[in-house]
């Protein structure tokens, strides 16, 4: 259980690709802020698309070929999603063209990330570059050049983009949570042992961290 002394352990399984994970951590940051409740995020990686080329897909094609989503739905759903992202501080650009990526490789740079305590700041800047500015995060170059926007060295991200150095521990990282039943995301897991999906909304994410702070007191 969590008490005054420790903060309030929050994993979030999460792709970059997803939209939704915008909308639930922010959704959740608001929340932790309204209850004041002292936390640390950790964030850990799922591919949505672990088989998509290099090359990407558009999103409107590949949503139709996942879900079967009609054209109308696809276009209901892009203005939906940005309406949310506006309520809660968030830009989405879902221009035509928009494409999607396998995000292995943003996986590994926000691993190594972590190493020095950069991994939510660096989490926050893809979601920006891909649904804000529809950069392309299969490309090397400009994940390491999101690094140093941050302030990371660039030249340290861009050989850890080259030597795959730490793609043995994010595999091992994604099979222990889809070993744990997370099959979709955001995933959220409270204080290791209370898990919610999806983007649930600010009050029931407020009440999930009263109870947490009732059951702690």
């Amino acid at each position: 259980m969590t008490d005054a002394k420790s903060p309030l352990h929050i994993d979030i399984v999460s792709d970059v690709m997803c939209p939704w994970c915008v909308i639930g951590y922010r959704q959740l940051a608001i929340a932790l802020k309204a209850n004041g409740v002292d936390h640390e995020i950790h964030w850990h990686p799922f591919e949505l698309n672990p088989n998509m080329p290099a090359e990407g897909q558009d999103m409107r094609e590949h949503l139709i070929e996942k879900y079967g989503t009609t054209p109308a739905q696809s276009d209901s759903n892009r203005s939906n999603m940005t309406a949310r992202g506006e309520e809660f501080g968030f830009k989405f650009n879902f221009a035509d063209g928009f494409r999607m990526h396998n995000t292995f490789k943003t996986h590994q740079l926000l691993h190594w990330a972590n190493k020095q305590g950069r991994m939510n700041d660096l989490k926050q800047a893809l979601f920006a570059a891909h649904f804000t500015n529809g950069r392309d995060l299969s490309d090397d170059s400009v994940l390491a050049d999101i690094a140093a926007e941050i302030g990371i060295d660039r030249d340290e991200a861009a050989a850890v983009l080259a030597d795959q150095r730490y793609a043995t521990e994010v595999r091992q990282e994604q099979q222990f949570w889809t070993q744990q039943g997370i099959s979709g995301v955001p995933a959220i897991v409270f204080d290791r042992q209370h898990l919610i999906t999806g983007a649930q909304g600010i009050e029931n994410y407020k009440s999930v961290l009263s109870k947490l702070q009732q059951m702690s007191g």
